[in-house]
């Protein structure tokens, strides 16, 4: 573990004094960590760095304090998430709204203050917390709610999971949606009693609407990222994954997976203005798409190069497979209570069709050297996305290509098994169980629901996985996903859910650090505190060895490090 600089320049930063978890792969824990520009040079004893300060060195004194390696969230849609804050988008989500009626004065005051026909936009809104809809399972938000307040304002609103958009009449007739439009391959319009849209349009139906939606400029993605970055400082984090940009994006929200953002961050690392480590998959489909769209969109993306792969580097591909089980578009094996198995979100007018697709879409990706990320949440669709892995590295066998499952609700113990034969891994988001679980017991049922993101069955498997936050999902909040890893009790009941399935601090702190670095090819160089490795750290204001789970969302980020600068400090 210690190794002492063999230069004679004194590290230009010593933290010591504290609980430095290092996550390696004995999970050591050492008193202090020594810096020398970007680079980790020591790790040991607080007496050991100590005497490496030199003149120039500046010295943290932890006072037990605890440093973690540097968070690296793997599945974070940055600028999209950049773009879901004001002046881009009202906040329609828990707690800042509680009811329909809520929405509509957020909205109300909106279009009061716009000029005549501008577009009112927001997002977070989350069925399960509006108390029209609890105390009515029947009623669900319409496009009449949003009549009175703005009548003459295209009103689109993104619910908290990105798969659903509210719209009004003006919006819908903005758009030309009626009750003879078809949706998109792999999208839903609901249609009332009367057969006309309700203003529901979920998974590829949204980007009927979000299309036509104006486009920020480039410079105005610049600021939005940058705006993120420094929160995800405040926050300890240092890496992210960028899931999913390229011409698959256009018609998302504001363009938040467009090939644009791929411009903005790629334009502030040539500047040396980017002040994160970004990986990013390239999304040459959107939702809904083809095998075609693939290879289309891969010819025009080519592998775009960055000027610092250390700080900005396409490594995969990611498709979309399903939708989201509060949808009920995840594709199930069993049916959801109120029936229906969910479905496919790819071309195809058969659930045969479209599986070939999908397992066609796969392949050509594979093929053509990248990673693969695919969204896909119910068992059904996971177990065919795990076997086109496998067929696909069959046929076209590439050495550790490290492909992975992105959520995997509910992934079963078979697919589980292939994916630790086949070197590849999965990405869940425990922060999205903690928030939801009590209203997947209603969409599942309870059995189903306790079961949701699996942790430990995975890492039992010997799946390697990573836990992220999927912002603007729920927020970048790392220590709420470490707590619910834990403990899996619910955001709303506090009872358990699937206690099962929880985890030791460990192995959730890997799935933050260590795990998220392999996912991103970056292993032999971040995600540890070990000589040698990125100087990326994250200093908390406490102990976190033996400190009880529940108080671990109470835990403030003191000191964030970036490629050994401070770039945030509490």
């Amino acid at each position: 573990m210690r190794e002492v600089p063999v230069s004679d320049t004194p590290p230009t930063l010593v933290l010591t004094g504290g609980q430095v978890l290092t996550v390696d792969r004995a999970f050591t824990v050492a008193e202090g960590v020594a810096v020398r520009g970007g680079d980790i040079v020591a790790v040991g004893t607080d007496a050991e760095m100590r005497a490496l300060a030199g003149t120039g060195t500046r010295v943290v004194e932890l006072g037990g304090r605890t440093v973690l390696p540097g968070i690296n969230d793997s599945h974070l849609h940055g600028a999209a998430y950049g773009m879901t804050k004001p002046p881009f988008a009202l906040d329609v989500g828990h707690p800042a709204v509680r009811s329909i009626a809520d929405i509509a004065d957020t909205v109300g005051r909106a279009a009061r203050e716009a000029r005549p026909g501008a577009w009112i936009t927001g997002l977070g809104w989350d069925p399960g917390y509006l108390a029209e809809c609890r105390d009515d399972p029947r009623r669900f938000p319409h496009r009449r709610d949003l009549e009175a307040v703005a009548p003459d304002h295209p009103v689109c609103l993104t619910d908290f999971s990105s798969h659903m958009v509210w719209a009004n009449t003006a919006a819908l007739r903005h758009c030309g949606i009626d009750a003879h439009t078809a949706p998109p391959p792999g999208g839903v319009i609901d249609l009332d009693a009367d057969g006309e849209p309700t203003g529901i349009l979920r998974e590829a139906a949204q980007r009927l609407v979000q299309a036509a939606l104006p486009s920020p400029t480039i410079a105005e993605r610049r600021r939005a990222i940058q705006g993120v970055i420094g929160e995800l400082h405040s926050r300890g984090i240092t890496s992210y994954t960028e899931p999913g940009l390229g011409p698959g994006g256009t018609g998302t929200l504001f363009g938040g997976l467009s090939t644009d953002n791929w411009t903005a961050y790629a334009e502030l690392a040539a500047e040396r203005a980017l002040e994160a480590r970004v990986s990013v998959l390239l999304l040459p489909a959107p939702m809904g798409g083809s095998a075609d769209d693939v290879r289309k969109g891969l010819a025009e993306l080519r592998r775009p190069e960055s000027a610092d792969p250390r700080l900005l580097c396409a490594i995969g591909v990611k498709i979309f497979g399903d939708g989201v089980p509060p949808n009920r578009t995840a594709w199930m094996s069993e049916p959801y209570p109120e029936g229906g198995h969910g479905g496919l979100c790819v071309h195809g007018d058969t659930p045969t069709l479209q599986a070939d697709e999908l397992r066609e879409m796969i392949r050509v990706a594979h093929e053509a050297g990248f990673q693969l990320g695919v969204h896909v949440t119910g068992d059904r669709a996971i177990d065919t996305v795990v076997d086109a892995f496998v067929a696909a590295q069959e046929a076209a066998p590439r050495p550790d290509a490290r492909h992975y499952v992105i959520h995997g609700d509910f992934i079963s113990p078979g697919s589980l098994a292939k994916l630790a034969a086949h070197g590849c891994g999965v990405n869940m988001n425990p922060a999205i169980k903690w928030t939801i679980s009590d209203l997947m017991d209603e969409v599942v049922g309870p059995e189903r629901s306790a079961y949701q993101w699996p942790v430990r069955s995975a890492l039992d498997a010997g799946v390697r996985v990573c836990a992220s936050s999927d912002a603007p999902i729920t927020q970048p909040d790392w220590r709420q996903g470490v707590a619910s890893m834990m403990l899996r009790e619910s955001k709303a009941s506090g009872r358990p859910s699937g206690p099962d399935q929880c985890v030791p601090l460990a192995d959730a702190l890997r799935a933050y650090t260590a795990t998220p670095a392999w996912q991103d090819f970056a292993d032999d160089w971040k995600g540890t505190i070990e000589p040698g490795k990125t100087a990326d750290l994250c200093v908390l204001d406490r102990p976190l060895l033996d400190l009880d789970p529940h108080h671990i969302t109470e835990v403030r980020v003191d000191l964030t490090v970036f490629d050994g600068r401070v770039v945030f400090e509490r």
